[in-house]
């Protein structure tokens, strides 16, 4: 008999599997897989890439006839639907002849969603699934929330001060938040497949938009300024900083080919995109332009114009906001969310409630989760 702690190893093992799939596997899920026999690893695998092996079936294929009678971690329910590229899961699990399967959360696509835990069953497999499946859901909340939204998943991240500013009246914005906070802020970019920022904080903080975690090779997101008439400087050290994921400017049909000329001669990928009202990118393009690219999950950091586009087009799943112990004060400076006020308090948006408090050395972080989609840890 498996005890709990086996379970939480093994499926540990197949997450961390999963991950290697990162910077090839999409827009397909990361999977791992792990086949345990008698307390012994016989077999392991991760799906590398869209049109190869699935996970289950490069783990079972290593483990061969130790698979009969053996237990299969996986951290994403196995699939049972045809018609692509490579055989079910389930199919190849019931002939490998695996009897119990440890899963941790159910597959968001809707061809698959609880049928391939109805196949095993019906077929005498024992499974057990929801162990660790907030770990599996971060994995591919990208994943899911392309095939539940049809978007990548956003999250917009910010520092403000106490009284919800993010810049005092001439720009003027760093640092608001402390070291431990522009830490996390690394761990965050790392996390996501692609940075946006607007060009007003391009200019303003002329940032790099790098993962800075300390480790030898961190993920490195695309780098996006959404720039509606072309007014980033090849100057800029998004150009100039080594190692950095590619950069991509966004710009409206308004733009110059001259300035679009002289920001591809410095390795920019400029793409021209419809703007929804002058000087504002249609955002619904750029996540489509975005998840073709195999970026599934968006970082939004500002500025306030942004934040607020975003927000108003209900493209946003999750915000992560650092509190500053700071005042800055004035009508005049820059709030965190950009645009006009509703009305009246009714039409104001109104999130779900916190998901997260944390302290950051002198700092509060803030969390809310709006995500909608139906495919939550379960």
């Amino acid at each position: 008999m498996t005890s709990p702690a086996d379970d939480l190893r093994w499926l540990r093992r197949a997450l961390a599997l999963a991950w290697r799939g990162r910077d090839t596997v999409p827009p397909n899920p990361m999977v791992g897989a792990v086949v345990i026999r008698k307390g012994r690893l016989v077999g392991e695998g991760y799906h590398e890439k869209a049109g190869l092996d699935h996970a289950e079936v490069v783990a079972l294929r290593i483990a061969g006839e130790k698979a009969r009678g053996a237990t299969l971690y996986v951290n994403l329910e196995p699939c049972c639907h045809t018609g692509k590229r490579t055989p079910p899961c389930t199919e190849v699990i019931l002939k490998a002849g695996i009897s119990r399967v440890v899963l941790s959360m159910k597959d968001p696509n809707p061809k698959v969603y609880g049928e391939g835990i109805r196949t095993l069953r019906e077929n005498g497999i024992e499974v057990s699934s929801g162990l660790m499946s907030s770990e599996a859901f971060e994995q591919n909340r990208g994943f899911a929330s392309l095939i539940r939204q049809g978007r990548p998943f956003v999250t917009v991240k910010g520092a403000m001060s106490l009284d919800g500013k993010i810049a005092t009246a001439s720009g003027d914005s760093q640092w608001i938040s402390g070291e431990e906070s522009l830490r996390y802020a690394h761990r965050l970019r790392h996390s996501h497949d692609a940075i946006v920022v607007g060009i007003r904080t391009a200019l303003a903080d002329d940032p790099r938009l790098t993962t800075r975690t300390g480790k030898s090779h961190p993920h490195q997101p695309i780098r996006v300024v959404l720039d509606a008439v072309c007014r980033l400087s090849p100057s800029s050290r998004l150009f100039a900083e080594p190692g950095g994921g590619p950069v991509w400017v966004v710009v409206g049909p308004r733009s110059s080919r001259r300035s679009i000329e002289a920001l591809e001669h410095v390795g920019a990928n400029v793409r021209i995109l419809p703007e929804t009202v002058p000087g504002e990118i249609d955002l619904q393009k750029l996540l489509a332009e975005l998840a073709f690219a195999g970026a599934l999950t968006v970082l939004v950091e500002g500025g306030s114009r942004i934040n607020a586009s975003f927000l108003s087009a209900g493209f946003v799943d999750r915000i992560r906001v650092v509190l500053a112990p700071l005042l800055i004060g004035g009508t005049d400076a820059i709030g965190w969310i950009g645009g006009h006020s509703p009305e009246r308090l009714g039409d104001a948006l109104r999130l779900p409630g916190f998901s997260m408090f944390r302290r950051l050395g002198s700092d509060l972080l803030i969390g809310s989760d709006l995500w909608g989609g139906d495919t939550l840890p379960s």
